[in-house]
């Protein structure tokens, strides 16, 4: 959340009427639905979301702790949940004792770190002994690295052997994998990035205040908006789920606490 564009996705999205458009995207809300039926079944104890941004993925549960480099994102947050608690925190180096937590949600942040084994390490840090749980969703396929995932800084796409071997090197053992989205979302990405990118040129890298009035007549296209993402959002979720796993440009990885290092740090 750092750098100069996503600066600016936020900046647009501080008034509720379009936090509450980004939080009907229908790739958030395919995300939010995998997460939310891996978790179903367990019964999380304390759980953390690294880097939540100003739109979440775990319940809004008194339960939870919401985090991420940005004050801005965890004020925005702060103001639009109901419950749990908020910190600003760093992935590299996360402010909590060593196993606290029972699960573990890193949606879309490992691929905005340079070094992410060394997050990987604190997650696995921070995770309870022997039953910790995390889960994590990536962009699959180097092969599909392009404009978009350059415009909003990703260092890397994983392909699904990086990603087994660098949870596995941290202690963690995969015991899920699943698809989220497919080639649909790639291209309406690559579309909405370059869209973005020419009003991002246009506005100089700063909307004015007088430019956010402007778009506010938008708001009468909200429910249209809603109705369209949600009609989208099953598309592409139709799509994720025929298109074999190497088609995946998102996937979702459900890991444990090796059981070998769980009984070794329990005893």
């Amino acid at each position: 959340m750092a750098n100069r564009e996503i600066n600016n996705f936020q900046e647009l999205f501080k008034e509720n009427k379009y936090l509450n458009a980004k939080n009907h995207l229908y790739n958030y809300l395919l995300r939010k639905r995998a997460i939310r039926k891996c978790l179903k079944g367990d019964q999380p104890e304390l759980m953390l979301e690294v880097g939540s941004g100003i739109s979440p993925l775990a319940a809004d549960t008194g339960n939870i702790v919401y985090s991420d480099i940005s004050f801005e994102a965890i004020s925005i947050l702060k103001q639009t949940r109901a419950s749990g608690h908020y910190v600003v925190a760093d992935a590299m180096h996360l402010p909590f004792q060593t196993n606290i937590y029972s699960h573990i949600i890193c949606s879309e942040v490992l691929e905005h770190l340079k070094n992410d084994r060394h997050a990987i390490a604190e997650i696995f840090r921070t995770l309870k002994k022997p039953q910790g749980c995390l889960l994590v969703t990536v962009p699959h396929r180097r092969r599909y690295f392009g404009y978009d995932d350059r415009y909003v800084k990703h260092y890397r796409r994983y392909e699904l052997a990086e990603i087994r071997e660098r949870l596995r090197s941290a202690g963690l053992q995969p015991i899920l994998i699943q698809k989220v989205l497919g080639l649909t979302d790639k291209i309406t990405m690559i579309f909405v990035v370059f869209l973005f990118s020419i009003f991002h040129r246009s506005t100089s890298g700063k909307m004015t205040e007088g430019q956010i009035i402007w778009l506010r007549p938008l708001n009468l296209m909200m429910v249209v908006f809603k109705w369209i993402n949600q009609f989208y959002k099953g598309y592409v979720w139709l799509e994720a789920q025929i298109m074999p796993l190497s088609f995946s440009t998102v996937i979702l990885i459900k890991a444990r606490v090796s059981q070998e290092i769980g009984r070794r740090e329990k005893g």
